[in-house]
């Protein structure tokens, strides 16, 4: 990115907020910090970041009510989960309500700042055992049969797409599907190609836009 993304952190632990403040600092641009949900949708709504990194448990209807307080008149803005839970419960509750990445309290510093410049950039991030769940989630929720463009893919290539449009790196999504890069390559070529799209990024817009990731 050109310019550094505007970051609001979200969590009820001031030490942990510190120390993300410390590890950021230089890399993003810290806009504001809140510790309970009204708080936090107060300051978001008024400091408009680029990506709100926010814990999954907070006082007040934890981190889920967050973004779904905000989501709909601020769709502009990013919603990056950072927290100590990997349940499945958790990942996919932050999620549907229009998370765009999920990452856990184990993620170092230069992972984090990627994470946040990828949400920022519109695209989705996860690590790859959390996309997992999302997958999983998501595997009977595509509208087969009412989309036009969706109907001309096969069925696996709408497995590797919505790997792809989540985030997985090829060698990621060959590895979970069990099959070569080199045919993964090939698969999200044909993707592209039938949905008429240039790169992985607009494959990850696509999918969303589509409320398939």
């Amino acid at each position: 990115m050109s310019e550094r993304a505007r970051v609001l952190v979200v969590d009820d632990h001031q030490l942990f907020r510190a120390g993300v403040r410390s590890e950021l600092e230089g890399r993003v641009d810290i806009v504001g910090e809140a510790s309970e949900v009204d708080a936090a949708i107060e300051l978001i709504r008024e400091r408009v970041p680029d990506v709100v990194l926010l814990d999954v448990h907070l006082p007040g209807g934890g981190g889920r009510a967050v973004i779904e307080a905000v989501h709909s008149s601020h769709p502009e803005i990013r919603f990056l989960a950072l927290s100590v839970s990997d349940s499945p419960e958790d990942v996919i509750g932050v999620v549907r309500a229009g998370a765009r990445g999920y990452v856990t309290k184990t993620v170092g510093p230069e992972e984090l700042v990627a994470a946040i410049e990828t949400v920022a950039r519109g695209d989705a991030v996860f690590s790859p055992r959390l996309a997992g769940f999302v997958l999983d989630a998501f595997a009977g929720a595509l509208p087969i049969g009412e989309d036009p463009e969706l109907n001309q893919l096969t069925a696996r290539e709408r497995e590797v797409m919505r790997l792809i449009a989540l985030g997985h790196t090829y060698k990621e999504a060959a590895q979970r599907l069990d099959i070569s890069v080199k045919t993964m390559e090939r698969h999200v070529s044909a993707v592209l190609r039938k949905l008429q799209l240039s790169n992985r990024h607009q494959l990850a817009r696509w999918a969303a836009d589509r409320g398939i990731v």
